[in-house]
């Protein structure tokens, strides 16, 4: 992307379930720098929330000694996530992407259809055994009402 950056934030912590919220809060307080619909920072939230989730559960099979790093960019009317872990990886990402595949049999499989479904763009580059990188990004619409409150 050939844009300027009008903020970044870059975050890194524990792959602790609990974390899902933080990165979810963060995630929200910047996008409300741009002009978001409450429906926009919604789609944001969830897909956020999904791809730490997945860094958590799969890359990391729940081990909260390892770290997740979360890199989140404003441009002018785009937002970027960047989600980043160096677990497992995914061997077959053509396959991660079809709705209900799942790593785990207690998963329902609808992660990576829940960040699809709400986001512009959703790129998956991964390497097994040395992690996954999920970046999303979303074109904002600007009818949306600027620094809210954020939960």
């Amino acid at each position: 992307m050939d844009r300027i950056v009008k903020n970044r934030i870059i975050l890194e912590f524990d792959g602790r379930p609990e974390n899902v919220s933080l990165s979810r809060v963060t995630v929200a307080a910047l996008a409300t720098q741009l002009s978001v619909t409450i429906s926009e920072l919604e789609e944001i939230k969830v897909a956020t929330s999904e791809a730490v989730s997945n860094a958590i559960i799969h890359g990391y099979q729940n081990n909260p000694e390892k770290t997740v790093r979360l890199v989140c960019t404003l441009y002018e009317d785009w937002l970027e996530v960047e989600v980043k872990d160096e677990g497992v990886g995914i061997k077959d990402i053509k396959q991660a992407l079809q709705p209900a595949f799942s790593s785990d049999p207690e998963r329902m499989g609808l992660g990576f259809v829940f960040m699809q479904s709400f986001m512009d763009e959703v790129v998956v580059d991964s390497k097994v055994n040395l992690g996954t990188t999920v970046t999303l990004r979303k074109k904002i619409s600007g009818s949306g009402v600027k620094n809210k409150a954020v939960s």
